[in-house]
């Protein structure tokens, strides 16, 4: 009986085991989907910084890789500023939908990317042309101002 009920344990945590890992799966690919969607803000990663905008690792012209321009905000969950551009940056992602990216980097989970650039201020926000430098703003912005910047990038 002892066998018989530890065998059930055992396929019963296998299970659960399986079921964890397969939605952790689900869960990852409906992130990856929706960072390609038109319309939405973009979390990105250093190896997305690299493959997406500019591969800094290996040149130290600036040369964005992008086939839109882009808004880029470095950005902390714990702050303030940054939590009221994050509504303003969502609202403009669907209003420019298919003309601009919109990216958030949060500096806390990658710091080795904002130390790269120096960032030693959040909300810091870049406005990508197509060509030529970003063009860099340090603290919150209105969505006023926001649009200011991107009619210019366009």
């Amino acid at each position: 009986m002892k066998k018989v009920l530890a065998m059930v344990a055992f396929v019963m945590i296998g299970v659960i085991v399986y079921a964890f890992n397969d939605e952790n799966r689900i869960n990852v690919d409906q992130q990856s989907k929706k960072e390609v969607k038109s319309g939405e803000v973009i979390v990105m990663n250093k190896e997305m910084f690299i493959k997406d905008v500019f591969d800094y690792e290996k040149s130290e012209e600036w040369k964005y890789k992008g086939d839109k321009p882009a808004i880029i905000d470095l950005y902390a969950d714990w702050c303030g500023p940054c939590k009221m551009v994050a509504p303003i940056l969502e609202e403009l992602s669907k209003e420019y939908a298919g003309k601009i990216y919109i990216y958030k980097v949060n500096v806390d989970k990658e710091p080795e990317l904002a130390r790269d650039f120096g960032i030693q201020s959040i909300p810091t926000i870049w406005f990508v042309p197509m060509k030529g430098e970003p063009q860099v703003n340090m603290g919150a912005l209105s969505k006023e101002q926001l649009k200011g910047y991107i009619d210019k990038v366009l």
